[in-house]
C-alpha cells in the first residue's frame, strides 16, 4: 500500500500518550481540579457568585459539540487509516481545500467540535492548508448552521456563508504560498501515497465482510479520550476566561461600543477574541447584536473573529501544529474579516 512500514499508525493515541505520565503532570487533570476549586469558590466568596452560572451555561452551550467532535475523532482515529486522509486532503493542489471545505459541510460541527476532528485529521496526515481551511469553514459552513442563519438573518445568510467559504479558501491559498516557501511548519504525520492506490479498493478490500464489535468500540472511546486529554483543557480555561468576562463586563456595554463604525468593528474585534463560545451560540449572540445595532458587519467579525482569533484554537494549533501556523492564522484572517465587515456595513 506504501513504500514505507510504519512503527507507528500516527494515531492521536500516540501524540498524547508520551509514556506513563504521573495524573498530575496532566494538562486535563489539573485544569480540570483548578475548574472544579473555582466553582466551589463561587458559592462561598459573594464577588464570585455568578460565576457558577455563566459557566454552567456555556458548558450547557458546549458540551454536546465537544462530545460529538471527539466521537467523530475516535472514529476516525479507529476507522480511518492515514493512507486516505493523505490521498485527499495531503495534496498540495487547491482541490484538497476543496475537499476540506466539503467535509466541512458534511461533519456538521461547531468551532469546537470542528478542533477534535481538524487536530486527528492532521495526525492522519492532512497538509496544513487543508487543516486551516476546515477549521474557517466549517463552523459557518455546515448544514445546521446554515438552516440557523437562514432563520436569523433571512437573505443575508447567503452573503454570511459565501464569505466565510472565501474567507476558508483564500486563507487556504496562502497558507499553500506559505507552505511552499518553508514559512510554515511540516506536517511529519503525512505519507507517500503511490498514484495507483484507490480508496475504493482499499474500502472494499477492509470492509467487505466486516463485522462492528466490542474492540471496535474499545478503540472508538480510547481515541476520543486520547483526543480529549490534548484539546479539553484548552476549551476549559477558555470557558474560565469568557465566564469571567460575561460575569464582570457590563451588558450594554457591548451595544454601546459595538456600533458600525471602524472603532465599533475593533471593539467587536476585541470581544470576539476574547468570548468563547460554540457557533451556535455566537450565531445567537451575533443576531442579537445585529438587532441592537443594525451592523451586519458587526455580526459577520463577531462570528468570523471569533473562530479566526479563538485562544482556545489558536492555543491548540500552536502546541499541536506549530507556532508559526498559530501566529500566521490570525494574520492572514483578521485583515480579510474586517474588509468584508466594513463593506457590509457601508452597503447592507
Amino acid at each position: 500500500m506504501t513504500d514505507t512500514v510504519e512503527k507507528c499508525s500516527g494515531c492521536v493515541s500516540c501524540a498524547v500518550r508520551g509514556g506513563h505520565t504521573p495524573w498530575y503532570k496532566e494538562r486535563l487533570y489539573v485544569v480540570g481540579i483548578i475548574t472544579i476549586l473555582l466553582i466551589i469558590a463561587s458559592y462561598l466568596i459573594p464577588g464570585l457568585s455568578n460565576l457558577n452560572t455563566a459557566f454552567v451555561d456555556y458548558l450547557k452551550k458546549l458540551w454536546w459539540a465537544v462530545l460529538i467532535g471527539l466521537l467523530i475523532g475516535g472514529i476516525i482515529d479507529h476507522f480511518v487509516p492515514r493512507e486516505w486522509i493523505s490521498k485527499f486532503l495531503s495534496t498540495h493542489k487547491k482541490r484538497g481545500l476543496l475537499y476540506a471545505v466539503g467535509f466541512g459541510f458534511l461533519m456538521s460541527a461547531c468551532s469546537h467540535g470542528i478542533l477534535a476532528i481538524a487536530m486527528q485529521l492532521y495526525k492522519k496526515g492532512a497538509s496544513i492548508p487543508a487543516v486551516v481551511a476546515l477549521l474557517l469553514a466549517s463552523p459557518w459552513a455546515n448544514l445546521p448552521i446554515t438552516i440557523l442563519f437562514f432563520s436569523f438573518f433571512g437573505y443575508k445568510a447567503y452573503i454570511l456563508i459565501i464569505s466565510a467559504i472565501i474567507i476558508a479558501i483564500n486563507t487556504g491559498l496562502v497558507f499553500r504560498l506559505l507552505d511552499k516557501k518553508g514559512m510554515i511548519e511540516k506536517n511529519p504525520h503525512t505519507i507517500n501515497i503511490k498514484k495507483s492506490f484507490s480508496i475504493k479498493d482499499d474500502f472494499r478490500k477492509k470492509y467487505k465482510d466486516y463485522r462492528f464489535s466490542k474492540k471496535d468500540l474499545y478503540g472508538i472511546l480510547k481515541g476520543s479520550w486520547a483526543l480529549a486529554k490534548m484539546m479539553a483543557w484548552w476549551i476549559l480555561v477558555g470557558m474560565i476566561i469568557a465566564s469571567i468576562a460575561r460575569v464582570y463586563v457590563p451588558q450594554h456595554y457591548f451595544m454601546k461600543y459595538m456600533g458600525p463604525s471602524l472603532l465599533g468593528l475593533f471593539i467587536t474585534l476585541v470581544f470576539a477574541t476574547i468570548i468563547e463560545v460554540c457557533s451556535e451560540g455566537s450565531a445567537v449572540l451575533a443576531f442579537e447584536l445585529f438587532n441592537q445595532t443594525g451592523a451586519f458587519g458587526n455580526s459577520f467579525t463577531f462570528l468570523l473573529a471569533g473562530v479566526a482569533t479563538d485562544y482556545t484554537e489558536i492555543g491548540l494549533i500552536w502546541s499541536t501544529i506549530g507556532k508559526k501556523t498559530a501566529i500566521w492564522v490570525p494574520v492572514i484572517t483578521v485583515p480579510q474579516i474586517l474588509a468584508l465587515s466594513y463593506l457590509f456595513n457601508a452597503f447592507l
